[in-house]
């Protein structure tokens, strides 16, 4: 999570309330707009739910002490500042102590589609719904727990519970359509109609094969992983999680399903 980046944070003022520009406020509009028409009927209730609770704003950027309020009351979580980029630790750090890190920067204009790194739009709009139900919450709560106590080769493992959940998972109960939780689609219109659509892999979800699935960061998904309901994130808090990373380690990754990326010469 640490790298170069060329997007800039803004810093909060004392109460924790940013100053953005017009033109970044035009830019959570159009992004707002255009993804809120996206998730009748693909994101799941517990995320629309959420979304109902917060009542962000949609044509300026929301204030975190705002969004604050209502995550405190339904969940005991807050969001933190944080600038473009952290390390994997300082991660770990804030989720163990119910806080969600949002990077306090919008994306251009350019990368409307995609951003490797996560923005405004993608943490508010993408995960903090999601935050005001109670296993999404616990989860996030343990996740950080474990990776704040994992050594660096574990982190890399835990990495891939969070990506295949959190950021990129999806749900079906019995009967039902397939639908999404991850904060990585549910913020990506693209990644929104391409991961319910016929093009990927979906299996169930397998503790396990999940800990051995590699991923790339800068391509559509080629699979994905499904559980039957949110509650169900209760279920994997409960798992004996560092013993599957230790048994994942020593059976080693599958073999990656997208090919490897270009170097730049």
């Amino acid at each position: 999570m640490t790298a170069a980046t060329k997007y800039i944070a803004h810093q909060p003022d004392a109460q924790g309330y940013i100053d953005y520009s017009e033109h970044e406020n035009q830019l959570w509009q159009q992004l707002y707009q255009r993804q809120v028409t996206n998730m009748p009927g693909r994101a799941c209730p517990a995320y629309l739910n959420g979304l109902d609770a917060l009542g962000m704003s949609i044509d300026r950027i929301p204030q975190l002490p705002d969004i604050d309020k209502v995550l405190l009351a339904a969940t005991g979580w807050k969001t933190a500042a944080v600038p473009a980029l952290i390390s994997f630790g300082r991660f770990f750090e804030l989720l163990a102590n119910k806080e969600f890190p949002v990077a306090t920067f919008i994306r251009t204009k350019e990368e409307f589609d995609y951003l490797q790194e996560p923005d405004i739009f993608h943490e508010i709009f993408g995960h903090c719904p999601l935050l005001t139900n109670p296993s999404f919450a616990n989860f996030s709560h343990m996740y950080g727990q474990l990776g704040l106590a994992a050594t660096k080769e574990q982190r890399v493992f835990l990495a891939r519970l969070y990506w295949f959940t959190i950021e990129f998972g999806l749900v079906q109960a019995k009967d039902e359509p397939l639908q999404i939780y991850g904060g990585g689609i549910l913020s990506s219109p693209g990644e929104t109609m391409y991961a319910l659509s016929d093009k990927p892999e979906r299996k169930p979800f397998d503790l396990l094969d999940v800990l051995r699935t590699p991923y790339r960061i800068d391509i559509m998904q080629p699979i994905y992983y499904v559980i039957e309901n949110i509650d169900y994130l209760d279920e994997i808090a409960r798992m004996d999680i560092m013993s599957m990373v230790t048994q994942a380690q020593q059976l080693g990754m599958f073999a990656p399903k997208f090919e490897p990326k270009a170097k730049a010469g």
